[in-house]
């Protein structure tokens, strides 16, 4: 595959990408994987993004003293946006804030394997929506009158 992204570069004619075969088995479970993929009513902290290119991650956390819980995840999107969401959300779990925060870009594509280079925005919004939720918690803690009536989904 990544001789085939090199020709591409060149301009010479390199062979058809098969996607079955030419992607991780981690980029196709994260991809089709859908039990994290819930709205959560009440989360402790919430983030949502919207790319350039249209598609829209949401973000929901749930912590339980200092650590995540739970990261589920809504989205309109295509097949590279739920990987990396998804891969989000596995990074997620069970870190401290401070540990989550250090949950990057680079992180999302190296543990994907076989994410496409036009697809790299895709790992950027789905961490851009994971910040916000983060930076929401830590608002929340340091504020926490703004807990009664925070979380206000935008449809």
């Amino acid at each position: 595959m990544e001789e085939n992204r090199a020709k591409q570069r060149q301009g010479m004619p390199q062979e058809e990408f098969d996607f079955w075969q030419d992607h991780s088995l981690r980029y196709l479970e994260m991809a089709f994987r859908n039990d994290r993929r819930e709205i959560i009513e009440r989360p402790d902290a919430y983030g949502k993004r919207t790319g350039e290119c249209g598609d829209t991650v949401e973000m929901f956390l749930i912590f339980r003293g200092d650590r995540i819980t739970s990261v589920s995840f809504d989205m309109d999107g295509c097949i590279s946006t739920n990987a990396c969401a998804n891969t989000v959300a596995e990074l997620g779990e069970g870190k401290s804030l401070e540990e989550a925060w250090e949950i990057s870009t680079e992180n999302i594509i190296n543990y994907l394997e076989t994410l496409p280079p036009e697809n790299i925005h895709c790992a950027e919004l789905a961490v851009g929506a994971f910040y916000l939720a983060l930076a929401n918690y830590k608002d929340l803690k340091r504020n926490p009158y703004k807990i009664y009536g925070s979380f206000h989904r935008q449809k």
